[in-house]
């Protein structure tokens, strides 16, 4: 069976070591999909291409551009997101924001999401966790526990290799389940595990407001 993933690179420059994290990720993504049997299809979408557009829809309201609607078509046929940044000013960048911020925002619901960053200095790492994983988060995109950070002098490094090789693997056990039994837990749906039916906690709390 075959699986798609779409990376969404949001590098400025070309070449950019953001498309290069990126290419390093979805190289380690289809491996490890290889390694269950599967096949991986893995499509690319470069930003910067979509600037201007993305800059006129934000100003005009009309969000329905050619390139935008070809990315969204991309996303609801994708079983996985790579979603790569450089950092600037100590967050993802403004062309980033701006495409999530031009998302439908169910569009990435229990999509399992590959959050990784570039930059010049290792000082910016904690951007992943302070930045990058709440915006997913807040899309109801199921976030793989390993984001993975690249500073100039990181790229060629073993301990760069071992967190894109184990990162892939996070994503590629969640691309080779059924998307909706992950939407479903992700927005809040019982699960049945080895001891019975397990409730959402936050359906536990609502039997105790107001006590």
């Amino acid at each position: 069976m075959s699986r798609r993933i779409v990376v969404i690179s949001a590098g400025l420059s070309q070449p950019s070591s953001t498309r290069l994290l990126a290419d390093q990720l979805a190289d380690a993504t289809r491996s490890a999909v290889g390694g269950r049997g599967e096949s991986l299809d893995v499509e690319f979408v470069e930003l910067r291409e979509l600037a201007v557009e993305m800059a006129q829809a934000m100003v005009s309201g009309n969000i329905s551009t050619p390139g935008l609607e070809a990315v969204r078509r991309q996303l609801a046929e994708a079983d996985g997101l790579i979603a790569v940044t450089p950092i600037f000013t100590a967050s993802y960048s403004g062309l980033f924001k701006m495409f999530f911020d031009l998302l439908d925002k169910d569009s990435l619901s229990g999509m399992p999401v590959l959050i990784a960053a570039t930059a010049g200095t290792p000082r910016h790492s904690l951007v992943l966790e302070h930045a990058l994983r709440p915006l997913l988060a807040y899309l109801r995109a199921v976030v793989v526990p390993t984001a993975v950070f690249a500073a100039t002098e990181d790229f060629g490094a073993d301990e760069l290799e071992s967190r894109v090789h184990r990162a892939a693997a996070e994503l590629a056990a969640l691309v080779v389940a059924e998307r909706t039994s992950v939407a479903g837990f992700a927005q809040g749906a019982e699960e049945t595990g080895p001891l019975g039916p397990v409730t959402d906690f936050s359906q536990l709390l609502r039997g105790h407001d107001g006590g």
